[in-house]
């Protein structure tokens, strides 16, 4: 039994005293407790063999009382297959299934110290999960098993006459395919990024503009820039109907040692009603393309975006339109969700396919969470017919 496994073993052994002892631990601290049970499969038309992972995440931490403005935490993640491994990781060598990539992998997730002197700044440094706006560029990738952290400095700051500014420096990213992947280009970048965002009331919403430096030194052809500009607003009427909006405008170019390929526009246009507990939207997202390069987030959250059967992680060198219809509800303790997607290119007109996307969430208990989860795609001029299924418990303590 590999070392790994032990000391995923021993974390899980010890996650049940951990929980009891929370009852009794001093109000200063807080225990950090996690545990997500997962079963995903995958019929991929590519392959031959259809996909299952059983997984097992837990995490487990501390995170410190506040004394005079600084605070800190330690946080620690685990996942183990259970079960075959009929499944590809990308660290497990199985190339003939397709891909769930959850690793089994056992990793410091988070490790920071935190100096708040005020309501109005905030000072974090270390390991540390980053989220920008609705994480389009940068995010944690939460859906994953191992998620994705930073190394990482980030100073916000709210000024008195509503502006906000975030400065962050990045220095390296911890990807989701794990820290004990034997690619070790899969398993981390190297960075040296600076991610700059001030943003200000305007009217009924929020108006951000943002500058994302993003120098990868593991992979320096890829470095590249983004600026941009993001409008959000939202009135909610209990008794009326509700509305929301969001358009964002963002342009990437070549940064450092970037590609001399490196070019492209993102558009989003995106609009939406509440009426009776029900949220329907419909959106048009644009990652612009020219058959050389395409508008890449390789540090976002991608799983939220594009359709759930992650068929455009990678933008095609074309570009992608995403044109797409939601719907949500809750009811009581249930929240359904919806979606439709079409999917099309940006330049030589290819229609890539569409796809469903369906899942339930149970709150059937105080930090208890089940999710029933679907993904259906359906290629057109290219590719090949998707679907993906989850089921999966969580506790939060």
């Amino acid at each position: 039994m590999s070392n790994r496994t032990l000391i995923f073993l021993a974390v899980l052994a010890a996650l049940p005293l951990s929980v009891q002892a929370a009852d009794t631990a001093p109000a200063k601290g807080k225990l950090i407790f996690e545990a997500r049970l997962r079963n995903e499969q995958v019929n991929d038309d590519a392959f031959a063999r259809d996909a299952t992972a059983t997984t097992l995440r837990a995490r487990l931490g501390y995170k410190t009382a506040v004394h005079s403005g600084w605070s800190g935490v330690v946080e620690f993640e685990g996942t183990q297959h259970l079960g075959s491994e009929h499944f590809n990781s990308t660290a497990n060598g199985q190339n003939a299934y397709p891909s769930v990539v959850d690793p089994d992998n056992t990793e410091l997730n988070q490790l920071y110290a935190n100096y708040q002197p005020s309501d109005a700044t905030r000072v974090t440094f270390g390991r540390q999960r980053l989220q920008y706006d609705n994480q389009r560029f940068i995010g944690n990738s939460g859906w994953r098993q191992n998620e994705q952290t930073f190394d990482a400095l980030d100073v916000q700051h709210k000024f008195g006459n509503g502006l906000t500014l975030r400065y962050s420096y990045l220095d390296r990213v911890q990807r989701v395919n794990g820290d004990d992947n034997p690619n070790r280009n899969l398993a981390r970048w190297n960075l040296d990024a600076h991610l700059l965002s001030l943003a200000h009331a305007v009217g009924p919403g929020t108006l951000t503009g943002y500058g994302y430096f993003i120098d990868n030194q593991t992979l320096p052809t890829t470095s590249h820039r983004d600026l941009g500009l993001r409008y959000v607003a939202k009135h909610d009427a209990a008794d009326a109907i509700g509305w929301q909006f969001a358009a964002e405008f963002a342009r990437q170019d070549s940064y450092a040692n970037g590609s001399a390929l490196i070019g492209a526009d993102y558009y989003l246009l995106e609009g939406g009603v509440t009426c009776h507990g029900n949220t329907f939207k419909a959106g048009h997202e644009v990652l612009g393309g020219d058959g050389h390069y395409a508008f890449q987030t390789p540090l976002a959250t991608l799983h939220a975006f594009d359709g759930w059967a992650d068929r455009f992680l990678t933008t095609p060198v074309n570009g992608l339109q995403d044109n797409y219809l939601g719907w949500n509800r809750k009811f009581g303790k249930l929240t359904a969700t919806v979606a439709w997607h079409d999917f099309r290119s940006d330049h030589a007109s290819i229609h890539y396919g569409q796809e469903w996307d369906a899942s339930l969430a149970w709150a059937f208990a105080p930090h208890w969470t089940a999710l029933a989860k679907l993904a259906d795609y359906s290629h057109k001029d290219v590719g090949a017919d998707v679907t993906k299924t989850w089921v999966s418990v969580e506790y939060v303590y």
